[in-house]
Order: structure tokens, then sequence, then C-alpha cells
């Protein structure tokens, strides 16, 4: 071909998304896979039903600002628990990557789990792959529409029901159901019914593995958390090279590789890569294409293990060290972490008090020998039944001699706080003027939790104030 006759290369820059077709196989990480998906959807739809301590167990009343987690209620106040939940699952997860690669992704996110689901149900109504893809290539007609449509049904039910659950979490599951039944569901919960099921039916029915390959970013930066002796899902080049397909071919070829080129790894995929290029940020590490290479090897008289779980340094023959620094870091940050958020969370006060002062008068005069000071306290009572208080002051550097009374009117004397209640509370604290000294003095208030008996039950609170006077 002579050089005029060359054509210039087109590149196309953006290509349409081919639907993949993942083939269906068996084997060890199948099984378990299932089992997940079972575990963690079954986690899922049935958690809102069950109930603990007469209330639903895992409940997040967003307009009461309570949150209820197995009998333990948590306050706006008990934020930071959230936020040091989070933070142990973000290291979790790190740990998790850095020991054996996306794990997470494969087995146990979300996207997966709702997208193997919505893919069992394809499977069940249209058939196996090539069923599926002889389908996608078919003309409109009757068998067409009617399995796309029962799919298309079966699919908007289950995501429906899944913005139902999804909702049972902040709105008790039982009123749920009842508004749904009687038709009477208010505006913010028809709206998140509908967005979550529409976001359920978008993602593991529509856009399946592009949220994996475009809008996930933690597919960008596991690379950061890998190393040589990080598993990974990899094929084995030297055992499987030179590939070969049939066997003609392969008797033709010298010292030919175990590969059969039978394109069972590529077909099983759920985001459609070829592991046997190598470690691709695409790879969710589901193993599929482990089982179906197993399969392959046993039925061709060969050993298992072409594409197995290993490690870079596993590869090229070196040692793989599992308990290696960044891992031994990783579990002594976590243990640090579980315990300290074990031990706060089980030493949590069962009250919360906030102290203000009365802004508009510094103090006032009682009488010639006494000054007071008016506060405003706010009592929670963060605990599981109904509790009762006992107020004292100190203050004015710690003299023993000095004795500030606090003063209650009647109608909150001995007032009891419901669980859950909160309670503003005027006081009064009184000094005599002669202890006065200073025009501003540091005081102490203590608010103990009285017992049924009528005694302290050793739970107390301290809050710091100040305590005006006249000047000297």
């Amino acid at each position: 071909m002579s050089q005029d006759d060359k054509q210039p290369l087109e590149i196309q820059l953006y290509e349409s998304r081919k639907k993949i077709h993942p083939r269906e196989t068996s084997g060890f990480f199948q099984r378990l896979r299932k089992l997940s998906l079972f575990a963690l959807l079954g986690g899922f739809y049935l958690m809102p039903w069950i109930n603990y301590a007469g209330r639903q167990a895992l409940l997040f009343d967003l307009p009461a600002r309570k949150f209820y987690i197995f009998g333990i209620t948590f306050w706006p106040q008990d934020f930071i628990f959230l936020s040091w939940a989070m933070i142990i699952a973000a290291f979790t997860l790190f740990f998790v990557t850095a020991l054996a690669g996306r794990v997470w992704c494969g087995f146990a996110c979300p996207q997966t789990v709702w997208t193997e689901l919505f893919v069992q149900i394809e499977q069940w109504v249209e058939g196996n792959r090539n069923k599926r893809i002889k389908l996608d290539k078919s003309p409109w007609n009757f068998n067409k529409i009617r399995r796309r449509g029962l799919k298309i049904v079966i699919w908007l039910i289950l995501a429906l029901w899944t913005g139902f659950t999804f909702v049972g979490f902040f709105t008790p599951i039982r009123e749920l159901a009842d508004l749904v039944m009687t038709w009477t569901l208010g505006p913010w919960e028809t709206f998140w019914i509908f967005f979550y099921g529409l976001a359920t039916y978008g993602n593991a029915g529509f856009l399946r593995e592009q949220v994996c390959l475009h809008m996930c970013p933690y597919a960008r930066f596991q690379s950061a958390m890998f190393d040589r002796d990080t598993l990974i899902v990899s094929y084995d080049p030297v055992r499987g090279e030179p590939r070969a397909a049939g066997k003609k071919r392969r008797e033709e070829i010298d010292n030919v590789g175990d590969c059969i080129e039978c394109q069972a790894c590529v077909q099983v995929c759920p985001t459609g890569i070829d592991i046997r290029d190598g470690l691709q940020y695409e790879c969710i590490a589901c193993a599929a294409c482990i089982d179906a290479c197993d399969e392959v090897m046993i039925k061709v008289g060969k050993e298992p293990g072409l594409i197995k779980y290993t490690t870079e340094n596993e590869m090229e023959g070196k040692k793989t060290h599992i308990m290696r620094p960044r891992i031994m870091l990783y579990i002594v940050a976590l243990s640090i972490m579980i315990g300290l958020f074990g031990y706060t969370l089980l030493s949590r006060k069962s009250i919360a008090v906030d102290v203000l002062r009365d802004r508009n008068s510094f103090f006032r005069m009682v009488d010639a020998k006494t000054i007071e000071n008016v506060y405003k306290i706010k009592i929670m009572n963060k605990g599981k039944s109904a509790q009762t208080y006992e107020i004292s002051a100190t203050g004015f550097g710690g003299d023993s001699n000095v004795e500030l009374r606090v003063v209650v009117d009647d109608k909150f004397k001995n007032r009891e706080l419901a669980a859950g209640e909160l309670l503003n509370l005027p006081i009064k604290i009184r000094a005599n003027r002669s202890d006065v000294k200073r025009r501003i003095q540091n005081i102490e208030l203590q608010i103990k939790v009285v017992s049924q008996e009528g005694s302290p039950n050793g739970e107390m609170v301290t809050e710091e104030s100040k305590y005006f006077g006249p000047k000297k």
C-alpha cells in the first residue's frame, strides 16, 4: 500500500456504553458473595421491623432529634459519637483495603449488593447470558415486551420497597405502613420513598457498573492504600502464556500456556474487563473470574489457580508480609479508637446540663445582707427512666466558710423529668454580702441525679459560671 493510500486513523473520544451481560458462575467466592448479599439485604429489609425495649430497635427520629440504637438514645449533644463512629468506619475501610484490596467493593458495597440482586432478577426473567444478548438484538415483539415488562415491574416494586424501608429508619415503619395503606403519607415521606426508590432503580438497574467506573471516588484513590503485599485478583502470565485456543492450535505452539482463550473470565466480569491485562482500577475484586477459571481448569485437567487472590510479591516469587508496619499501625489505631469509643459510650452520663446567667441584671439585693444572682439551667434526661435532681453550688475560691444557697421555685421542687425530657429550670443563688469580696467570682453548680429511694445515685454533672456582686 502506498503512502497516499493510507487512511488517517480516527480515534473516537466518546463511545456509547455497551451493555454488559455477566455470565452466571458458581464456586467458593460466588457462594460467599450470595451469603453476603442475603445477610446485608436481609439486615436492611428486616431491621426496621425489629423492636427492642418497647420501640423500634434502629430509629433515627429527626423531628424529635433522637436516635434510638438498640435501647441507647442519642441526642444532638451526642453528635461526637456519630463522628467518632464514622472515623472508625473509614479507618476500618483503609485497613481492609491495605490488607485485602477491594473486597469491600466486591462483597459488601451497597452498589454491588443491589446490582447483584437486580441482575439475579434479570437472569430469572430473561434467561442466561446468551439468551439476554439474543433478546437485546431481537426486534420488539410480544416475547420481548412481556419479558422486559415483567422485569421492569419487579424492579420497580423492589425499588419502591427499598425506598419505603429506607424511610422506615426515620419514621417508625409500622406507622409508615399505616400511612401508606390509608393513603395519608406526608409530603416528605412521599418524596423520599420515591427519590430513594428511583435512585435504587437507576443505580442498580440502569447504571450498574458505570457507578463503579465513573462515579465512585474510591476506585481512584485505592492505589494510595495498596502496596506489594496487598491481596489482589491477578492472572499468572508465567503459567498462562502463551495463550492458545483449540486443540490443534495448542499442539502447534511450543511450551503453550494453560490459558485456553475460553473468555470465561471476561464473560463473568460485572465491569467487563479482562483480568489478564493486569490490575485495573475497574476491578472490584468480586473473584467471579477466579471461580470461572478454576471451573474451566478442572474440566481440562489443569490445576486451579491460574487466576487467584495473590500479591505482587508472591507473583514475583518473593515472600508476602501480612504483618507489615502499615497493617500494624492500622490495628493499633483501630484498637485505641474502638476501645476509647466503647469506654466513652459506656461511661456516658444520663444527664446533660447547660447553665445560662440572666443577663438582664448582674445581681439583686434581696436585703441589706443578701445578694442573689439568677440563672437558667437546662437539664436533659438522657436516661431510660424518670429522674429527679438535687442542685447545689460552691465557689468563691473554695472557701468552706462561704455559703451559697440555691433557691428553686416551689413548682419545680422535686420535679421529676421523664426519659428524654428537657427542663428549663430557673434558680437563684444567694450569698451573704460580706462574703462577696470581688466584683466577679467563679462558682460551680453541682447537679446530682437522685435515685428512686431519694438519695443521690452517684451520677453528677458540674458546670462553672460567674457570680456578680457590687463594686468594692
